[in-house]
């Protein structure tokens, strides 16, 4: 969800591809399952907001802190709607959420359970940010993208890493497709496990891509802690603008956030 996130797709070796796999053994050591009311912010203990708009990537949207964006549905769910409406000088609002200065981890499994909105223009993301950004900037502190989605694609997602000397339209990046169906009509269980040597990628259990720390065409910047990421964006590089016929109010739906540590030993 870099600036310019990426337009290139580079596939990356992965011995066994498409084998579920699971880490040896796994503690869990951060989680919301979106217990609670109708309309009631996330667990403020757990999450912030980010408020604004144009995160680098040419994104439409504002995103505010107000539950019509962000909020529980009363279901065990988190709901961050993106709607068409004017507002700080923006045609469309929506919601990005972070564990910025909050809960940061270096390795591990992460994981949410997501229904995906879906038209022309919605990006909708699940990823993971350096901790170091302020300090560093980015790419420099790294960012692993566990789960992007264009709108217009609704049977595809991916999954990239975004550092120095391999971001935006350069970064390192696969696809997965579903086989006749579709991100938008229930939900899916999307994962990155990160060791100190390499990051791999799941949807629902399946390995699709597995990139090594020398792998990767520039510095690893995957060696210190990382804070996790949810939004929908409106337009930007990645998707493109809203059409005509892309529906507003879309929601993406999530279940549960967790986050293992694991251990091989």
């Amino acid at each position: 969800m870099g600036p310019l996130a990426a337009l290139v797709i580079i596939a990356a070796a992965c011995g066994g591809e498409g084998e579920p796999t699971a880490p040896s053994r796994a503690q869990l050591i951060w989680e919301d399952e979106f217990d609670g009311p109708a309309g009631q912010l996330p667990d403020p203990s757990r999450w912030t907001f980010d408020i604004g708009t144009d995160w680098g990537n040419r994104q439409l949207e504002f995103d505010t802190d107000r539950p019509e964006n962000v909020s529980l549905d009363g279901n065990g769910n988190l709901a961050i709607t993106a709607r068409r409406e004017a507002f700080s000088g923006s045609q469309f609002t929506s919601g990005r959420i972070k564990t910025q200065g909050l809960f940061e981890q270096a390795y591990g499994r992460f994981e949410a359970r997501i229904d995906l909105p879906s038209g022309r223009g919605i990006w909708p993301a699940f990823w993971l940010l350096g901790a170091d950004i302020d300090a560093v900037g980015w790419p420099e502190c790294g960012e692993i993208d566990v789960m992007e989605f264009r709108g217009q694609e609704p049977s595809i997602v991916h999954g990239s890493l975004h550092g120095p000397g391999y971001s935006a339209g350069n970064a390192v990046t696969a696809r997965y497709t579903l086989n006749n169906d579709r991100f938008d009509t229930g939900f899916h269980t999307f994962a990155v496990e990160w060791t100190e040597d390499r990051i791999e990628w799941f949807v629902d259990g399946e390995r699709y891509q597995s990139i090594g720390r020398d792998e990767v065409p520039g510095r690893w910047a995957y060696d210190h802690p990382f804070f996790v990421i949810l939004n929908v964006a409106v337009g930007g590089g990645f998707v493109g603008p809203p059409g005509e016929s892309t529906a507003f109010p879309q929601t993406m739906l999530v279940d549960w956030v967790r986050v293992y540590g694991i251990d091989d030993s």
